[in-house]
């Protein structure tokens, strides 16, 4: 069972870290970064490639922030859940955590775009080693493989997963016995471990070390996934294979490029494909094409289950979540960010065309995300796991100092490419924010005008109100004020059904909610309830299913009986209104696109009854 477990984190948690070498020393030695493969600049390169993956990934990430679980669970978004528990509500600490984990979520969506480009584009471009006639067929190629995969996404990865852990253990097995062929041949290679040789490169004048750095942090791309896949897999699993299996791979052929590049500077090219003998060629290319995949269908699974994550943390609107598998709940398809992001790759491929035109953007979005991790990950540490503040903050600088200098290093090519991500994380933010705030100002708002639910219980007491057989659910985000949608009941109909229940769905701070913890219910007089279900904010709820377990609080709620109420809103906006024009016409957009409650909570179409309501903004 744990060998089952450990090859299936393979396939899911490293697909992306494991593809890097397709491109990485590559890049370093492109004619920008103005280095010759040099025996010098070769040790220095190796060098820096292996303290980045040894300080960032190693010990940063697998030591450190994997101990920063939200009940099981990692990822940036987890991490200001659990974060803001210890925040005062709205106090600048509050916005900054959620600033920086809107941003590092925002980051991931870019690297969900450039992700399944440069790691395709990296693998297709093997075929221009094995045959110059194949040159220009790359960006064809790799858009047909992306469309495919993208098409693919609605009917899971239930199936086809069962491939990925045994395909990259192949694959992390055949790129560390190339690295170690490669090493046999020239063993001076491995002067690459001394820290001294990368700080010499950086300090020689050979080189331009922001560009040089910004080429490096691709050898640490998917360090985040570690973290954000640990709620699947465990802390301890993906320890386990990351140390013995995936850091000895990629040091191994990352090592064996460079010894290539000793006795054959012109390999640069393309070392990773020159390093196998030529009739290993076009299996290896086979195979490299197949973990680009896998790395790609990862990060796309992760860009949807950060969408699920956003929604129920109230940083997106409600979005259309399908599961594809009955056993396991995090397999899910969102159908409009599947959309969006293969538009998305599609434009970057033939935007970009090659592998090393992208290599800047996707630096920035993988840098971006760290950055904002050690940002919170600090704060936990030291508020929240109570470690002392000197080894906290010590570790916390160097870790912060480390990752500012690799965002850097990418910023200065944000004309190249770099602005690419930049673009799409602030324009993400600023949904995530204008959604968050609108929402706060509506239910403000309904604060304003609402009648307290004392009001209408004693009205019900005094008989004054016509009562009708069946159940009516009214949905609320306060169970203390009387729905709108009951108000306009009562206004339009001036009727109230014999048993009235007031329900409001909340999500919890943590990732899951147990079963016996989700459902609270409070009978009052006159046929009253008030009923709260609560969820983890990777949970999705059906309502029905909560309410027939109601039962066991004697109340029921036949499905041929119970009607659901619901606020239909209409906004308009306001010349007065608390948000600039611009935000306000985008949350009633985002309001407009967003699901309805009916269909987001699994209502049974034909029960609901939508009274609508218009609000300015």
């Amino acid at each position: 069972m744990k060998l089952a477990l450990h090859v299936a984190a393979i396939g899911v948690v490293f697909g992306d870290i494991g593809t890097s070498p397709l491109y990485t020393i590559r890049q370093c030695f492109d004619p920008a970064v103005g280095l010759k493969p040099t025996p010098e600049s070769v040790a220095g390169v190796l060098s820096l490639v292996f303290w980045a993956i040894t300080l960032i990934v190693m010990v940063k990430y697998v030591i450190f922030i994997l101990q920063a679980d939200n009940k099981g669970e990692g990822g940036v978004l987890a991490l200001t859940a659990l974060a803001l528990k210890k925040a005062p509500p709205r106090s600048y600490l509050a916005i900054a955590l959620v600033g920086a984990g809107m941003l590092g979520a925002a980051f991931f969506y870019g690297d969900g775009i450039l992700t399944p480009a440069i790691s395709v584009l990296g693998a297709v471009e093997g075929l221009e080693v094995i045959s110059p006639a194949f040159s220009g067929m790359t960006v064809p190629i790799s858009a047909a493989l992306l469309i495919v995969l993208f098409l693919a996404q609605k009917n899971g990865t239930a199936r086809v997963g069962a491939w990925f852990g045994p395909v990259m253990t192949v694959w992390f097995v055949t790129i560390g016995v190339l690295g170690i062929y490669g090493i046999i041949q020239h063993p001076a290679v491995l002067a690459g471990l001394d820290p001294r040789a990368g700080l010499s490169l950086l300090l020689s004048g050979q080189t331009r070390p922001l560009l040089l750095l910004g080429a490096v942090v691709l050898a640490i791309t998917g360090a985040e996934a570690l973290y954000a896949d640990m709620g699947h897999f465990g802390r301890s699993t993906i320890r386990h294979v990351w140390i013995s299996l995936v850091w000895p791979a990629l040091v191994l052929n990352y090592f064996g490029q460079g010894a290539l590049l000793l006795y054959n500077p012109e390999a640069i090219a393309n070392p990773f494909y020159l390093l196998a003998p030529e009739f290993l060629r076009i299996p290896l290319l086979i195979l490299a094409t197949m973990a680009a995949i896998i790395a790609s269908q990862a990060v796309i699974s992760g860009a949807f289950s950060v969408t699920s994550q956003a929604v129920e943390l109230g940083w997106l609107p409600r979005v259309r979540i399908r599961h594809t598998s009955a056993r396991e709940s995090g397999q899910i398809y969102v159908p409009q960010i599947n959309a969006a992001l293969m538009v998305g790759v599609l434009a970057v491929v033939l935007g970009f065309e090659t592998s090393a035109r992208l290599a800047y953007a996707y630096g920035i979005a993988v840098t971006g995300t760290m950055v904002m991790t050690t940002c919170i990950g600090f704060y936990y540490f030291r508020r929240i796991a109570g470690w002392p503040l000197i080894p906290v903050a010590a570790l916390a600088l160097l870790f912060f100092t480390i990752d500012m200098s690799f965002l850097v290093s990418n910023l200065t090519k944000v004309l190249e490419g770099g602005w690419l991500p930049l673009a799409i994380g602030f324009s993400l933010v600023a949904v995530m924010e204008t959604w968050r705030r609108g929402r706060r100002i509506l239910a403000e708002q309904f604060l304003d005008g609402a009648v307290p639910l004392e009001t209408l219980l004693k009205q019900a007491a005094d008989q004054k109100i016509q009562r009708v057989k069946g159940a009516a659910v009214f949905l609320t985000s306060n169970l203390d004020m009387v729905p709108t949608a009951l108000l306009h009941n009562l206004k339009h109909n001036q009727v109230l059904h014999k048993r009235v229940a007031l329900l409001r769905v909340s999500v919890a701070d943590t990732p899951r909610v147990p079963l016996g913890e989700q459902l609270r219910v409070e009978t009052l007089p006159n046929g009253f309830a008030r009923i709260e279900i609560s969820h983890g904010f990777m949970q999705t709820v059906d309502v029905p299913e909560a309410l027939e377990r109601c039962r066991t609080h004697g109340l029921d709620f036949p499905p041929m009986e119970t009607s659901y109420f619901v606020s239909r809103q209409t906004l308009v906006h306001e010349h007065s209104s608390r948000m600039p024009a611009w935000q306000s016409r985008l949350f009633i957009l985002l309001m407009d696109y967003a699901l309805t409650p009916t269909e987001y909570f699994q209502l049974p179409p034909n029960r609901v009854v939508e009274l609508g309501t218009k609000t300015e903004v």
